[in-house]
């Protein structure tokens, strides 16, 4: 059983334990372990293009600029001439922080359908092994369900493993708007699945959509599901260490700082997700109201207090995830710090009662997705705290930058 008891200090039974892990790694991946990638060439191309582009005359505006500068040009072009540059820089548009979220979702469309007439082609390019010709049909089939003019890609880039991120609902009208944080082997062909749906992006972030509206009705919400990052592959020295997270919390701060509006903004950061959250925590803006992890290996602090954010700080897991066999310790570079739900760290702990295991926390009618949900929506009264202990629910009124309100 899962203990929240405070963490033990560092002994020599867990130094070997950690050192084994270590072992363990690198006789399996080694110390270089990467994803195998294509050359990143789609998204660049799409940028350079903009970056030499003109509309109306006037030069376009550096694409990396502040979200609000972005947004402000945006504003001050006709329906026609923005149409008019997502169908010229499809992936430039889609991907562009700053862009009205409409017109993403348009440009997205735009170079979907392109990438499936791409990958139609590498469908019967005899060059390719009958591998490569497998994968291609795969991700053919996955862009034409993304490309359906119903769903709303916020972002999409096809190299490598690829990235992509959705929203269910309306996030320009949200009330509160959520953020789930996936964790490893996050790419576009695991997306979304039909088989153990919740354990996708794309099926955690509608399972906390409907939720949260059955929480609270009158309350508009909206849901990313947000796997716009290259998060590690598999279980190796990538997932041990705080390499992809580094980069993955620039992005996700990206995001945030360019969501529309001033609502309330939770994050929702589940396995490798959450160290990635940890890392982002002092950067993201106060928007943000609450970090929730689950099935968490660490956060990459010792403490709550060491996030230095002034959101809430929540975590759960389940009696029966792995997760809680690994060691919650940083050693050179390896591990990722204390466990988020022991006694200790200073998170408020909810129940995960129902969960299905590590890849179960967003499966309906368990406590950790009505949790999540209540949180999403802000009925913070409705979570229930683990242990049948309400100390989860206090002070809900404000909030510290120790991470606790």
């Amino acid at each position: 059983m899962t203990s929240f008891d405070s963490t033990p200090p560092l002994n020599v039974g867990r130094l070997l334990l950690a050192l084994a892990v270590v072992f363990v790694m690198l006789a399996t991946t080694g110390w270089t372990a990467v994803r195998h990638q294509r050359e990143s060439t789609a998204l660049r191309a799409s940028l350079t293009a903009w970056e030499e582009g003109r509309v109306d005359g006037r030069a376009l505006p550096d694409p990396s600029a502040a979200p609000g500068r972005l947004s402000r040009f945006f504003a001050t072009l006709t329906s026609a001439q923005r149409g008019t540059l997502a169908h010229r820089y499809p992936l430039a548009v889609g991907n562009m922080n700053g862009a009205p979220a409409e017109l993403r979702y348009r440009a997205n469309r735009i170079a979907l359908r392109e990438q499936v007439r791409i990958e139609r082609a590498r469908m019967r390019d005899a060059r390719l092994s009958p591998a490569g010709q497998h994968e291609a049909g795969r991700r053919m089939q996955r862009y034409e369900s993304m490309s359906d003019g119903d769903r709303k890609i916020l972002a999409f880039d096809p190299d490598g493993a690829g990235r992509a991120a959705e929203v269910f609902g309306d996030l320009d009208s949200a009330q509160r708007i959520s953020v789930v944080v996936p964790g490893v082997d996050t790419a576009l062909l695991t997306f979304q699945r039909t088989y153990r749906k919740y354990s996708a992006p794309v099926g955690m972030a509608q399972a906390l959509y409907a939720a949260e509206r059955e929480a609270s009705p009158k309350t508009r919400t909206a849901v990313i599901a947000w796997a716009d990052y290259t998060s590690p592959a598999g279980l190796g020295i990538d997932s041990a260490t705080a390499m992809r997270a580094e980069s993955g919390a620039i992005r996700l701060n990206a995001l945030v700082r360019a969501l529309p509006g001033v609502s309330p903004v939770s994050l929702f950061c589940h396995s490798y997700g959450s160290v990635v959250c940890g890392v982002a925590a002092h950067t993201l803006p106060e928007r943000v109201s609450d970090i929730a992890v689950a099935g968490s290996p660490g956060m990459r602090v010792e403490s709550a207090a060491q996030l230095r954010t002034s959101a809430r700080v929540w975590a759960m897991r389940d009696a029966d995830d792995w997760v809680q066999d690994v060691p919650y310790l940083e050693l050179g570079g390896l591990g990722h710090g204390a466990d988020p739900v022991a006694s200790g760290f200073g998170a408020r702990v909810l129940s995960a009662r129902e969960a299905k295991g590590h890849a179960g926390y967003f499966e309906p009618g368990t406590d950790s997705l009505r949790n999540f949900a209540g949180i999403g929506a802000g009925v913070y009264d409705s979570v229930r705290c683990a242990a049948d202990d309400d100390g989860c629910r206090e002070d809900l009124s404000g909030t510290t930058t120790a991470g606790r309100a």
